[in-house]
């Protein structure tokens, strides 16, 4: 039987990119594509996967974290544990839900578990003037938002904060007070109090004269308790 040449300056042409190579330096690939040494590549082994592989096994006797269930009673500490996860606590002060981890608690609170009367909610809204005083010619007078000596519409319940930190209030200071005299006591009345309180000094950052007005409050009058001839109405419908 005759032999193969040795080959020694023989060449070969790699199937895979067309480039010449020595043939005695070719190598045959596992896709029996005869390739150059510096193109031959092994077979990966995701190509052979192995046969007949079952899955794991399910973890014996398990012990999954669940979420616990307690019952609220106001005043008295709950938990304690800073290892609980995502528990939920139920009771007659409504729907409790506290999620926690090592790091933060949040808590949050719905609904009222109870048919008893918890009372009545009211709320007082407060409107704000801004007070400036100004000389339209005929001495100062006090303007209401820009408005002099504007006539108002205090209701009755409701709360009104007149404003006195521009500077105009100042130097000599003009404290806005309230009376049921027309210009107060420069028209022989007296001031008046109910429901009112003050704060600072007129002019200054922070200073207001405010009213909470009564139920039958009578008709006001708001005026300079220096200086006369500077206010105006308060009516109390």
């Amino acid at each position: 039987m005759s032999k193969f040449a040795a080959g020694k300056y023989a060449l070969g042409v790699s199937d895979r990119s067309g480039f010449v190579y020595k043939l005695n330096d070719m190598r045959l690939e596992w896709t029996g594509a005869l390739v150059g040494p510096d193109e031959w590549e092994k077979k990966q082994p995701q190509l052979d996967p192995r046969k007949h592989i079952s899955d794991p096994q399910a973890l014996k006797n398990p012990r999954p974290t669940t979420p616990m269930v307690l019952s609220i009673y106001v005043g008295v500490p709950l938990v304690e544990d800073p290892n609980l996860r995502n528990l939920t606590a139920f009771g007659f002060v409504g729907d409790v839900t506290v999620n926690t981890n090592l790091n933060d608690v949040t808590v949050s609170l719905t609904g009222l578990g109870s048919t008893s009367s918890v009372g009545s909610v009211s709320v007082t809204p407060t409107t704000t003037y801004t007070v400036t005083v100004a000389n339209p010619g005929s001495g100062n007078k006090f303007y209401i938002d820009g408005v002099q000596q504007a006539t108002l519409n205090l209701n009755e319940g409701s709360t009104y904060r007149f404003d006195q930190s521009d500077s105009s209030n100042g130097s000599p200071t003009h404290p806005l007070r309230f009376s049921t005299i027309s210009d107060g006591t420069w028209g022989g009345g007296s001031e008046y109090t109910t429901g009112v309180t003050t704060a600072g000094t007129p002019g200054t950052s922070g200073a207001y004269t405010e009213i909470e007005v009564a139920t039958g409050a009578p008709t006001l009058y708001y005026y300079c308790s220096n200086h006369s001839g500077m206010g105006g109405q308060a009516n109390t419908p």
